[in-house]
């Protein structure tokens, strides 16, 4: 359970500071210790919970982008 919390900030914190949505496999890069499954299932749950948002781009498995919740609004 301490690694999903940890993964779970680890995610927060890599959307947070990041210009510009970014693809699954550009925040994988970024946490080489983890398997793109937990990343992208962690990544499904904090969007359910409306942390962050994402969205599928591309045909058949397509591509997510995400990206911090209220990246395009003024804060």
């Amino acid at each position: 359970m301490k690694s999903k919390d940890k993964l779970r900030e680890t995610l927060i914190t890599v959307l947070s500071e990041a210009s510009e949505p970014l693809e699954t496999k550009e925040i994988e890069e970024k946490l080489p210790a983890e398997t793109r499954a937990k990343i992208f299932n962690r990544l499904k749950d904090l969007r359910g919970e409306g942390i962050i948002k994402g969205k599928m781009v591309g045909a058949g498995n397509g591509t997510w982008i995400w990206w911090k919740k209220g990246a395009f609004t003024e804060e």
